[in-house]
C-alpha cells in the first residue's frame, strides 16, 4: 500500500457523507470505502498522496463538524502493506 490512508469516523450516516464529500472536493484524494462500525459509527476512508490526504481529513472533518458528530480522524503516511487485510473487510465504492 503506497499512497496515505485518510479516516473520518462520524456519529451517524450524514455526518459522514457531509465528511467524504468535503475530502473528495478538497484535494485529490479517491473515496475508497465506508463501514458501519456500529453503535451509529460510521467511518470514511481516502487514499491519496499525504498532503492531499492530511488537506482533505482537516476539511471533512470541518465540515462534518458542522453539522454532526466526528468521533476520531487519522491519517497514516506510511501504512504498512498489511494493512490491506483489514481494509479489504471495508465496503469498498466501486
Amino acid at each position: 500500500m503506497g499512497d496515505a490512508l485518510g479516516l473520518i469516523e462520524t456519529k451517524g450516516l450524514v455526518a459522514c457523507i457531509e465528511a467524504a464529500d468535503a475530502m473528495c472536493k478538497a484535494a485529490n484524494v479517491e473515496l475508497i470505502g465506508y463501514e458501519n462500525v456500529g453503535s451509529g459509527l460510521v467511518t470514511a476512508m481516502v487514499k491519496g498522496d499525504v498532503g492531499a490526504v492530511k488537506a482533505a481529513v482537516d476539511s471533512g472533518v470541518e465540515s462534518a463538524q458542522r453539522i454532526g458528530e466526528v468521533v476520531t480522524s487519522l491519517v497514516i503516511a506510511r501504512p504498512h502493506n498489511d494493512i490491506s487485510k483489514i481494509i479489504s473487510h471495508y465496503k469498498i465504492i466501486e
